[in-house]
């Protein structure tokens, strides 16, 4: 798959059901979030913000693009109906056709800015590979259908050598009404 093509099957709204492991608590979390993905200009201030503090320069064309969540999840310590959001730009670079790498505003397991290194597979699964401070996290995304993609996730510790987590989630688009 080409990073265009994954980054136009991505856009628009999904509802997310995500079942993650934590092995470090010994627990389960079920997690239901609405997400938000939309794509940005490259002249975007917040992106030409990311471009410059990460120092990558680049002359290839930008697909940057927005992600905003709402998530309810059943292991809130305080209330299990508090519900968290945030959101994050990211712009991929990329080195050569299937691969590159992928600024983040926001990590996906610690929260500062990343850059991700990113490949797709010959069956068009979407892996990103990120070292933060304290752990390295693997995502993998792949497509079911047009309107239906899969998520998951291993958070190791960062000697590689532990699992801290694991994760998967099933996403589907909410199609706007015909009516």
């Amino acid at each position: 798959m080409q990073l265009e093509t994954f980054i136009a099957r991505s856009l628009g709204r999904w509802r997310s059901m995500r079942s993650g492991h934590s092995l470090a608590f010994q627990q389960f979390e079920d997690v239901r979030s609405s997400v938000l993905i939309e794509a940005m200009d490259p002249q975007d201030p917040l992106v030409l913000q990311l471009l410059h503090e990460s120092s990558v320069s680049t002359t290839e064309p930008l697909l940057p693009f927005r992600m905003e969540w709402h998530a309810e999840s059943d292991w809130e310590p305080d209330d299990p109906s508090e519900i968290s959001a945030g959101s994050c730009v990211l712009v991929p670079v990329p080195s050569d056709h299937c691969k590159g790498i992928m600024l983040r505003s926001a990590g996906y397991a610690e929260s500062e800015q990343a850059i991700s290194n990113y490949t797709f597979l010959e069956d068009d699964t979407f892996i990103l590979h990120t070292q933060y401070g304290q752990s390295i996290a693997e995502e993998r995304i792949w497509f079911v259908s047009e309107n239906v993609r899969c998520r998951s996730s291993v958070l190791r510790t960062s000697a590689g050598s532990g699992v801290l987590q694991t994760s998967f989630a099933s996403e589907i688009r909410r199609l706007e009404s015909l009516d």
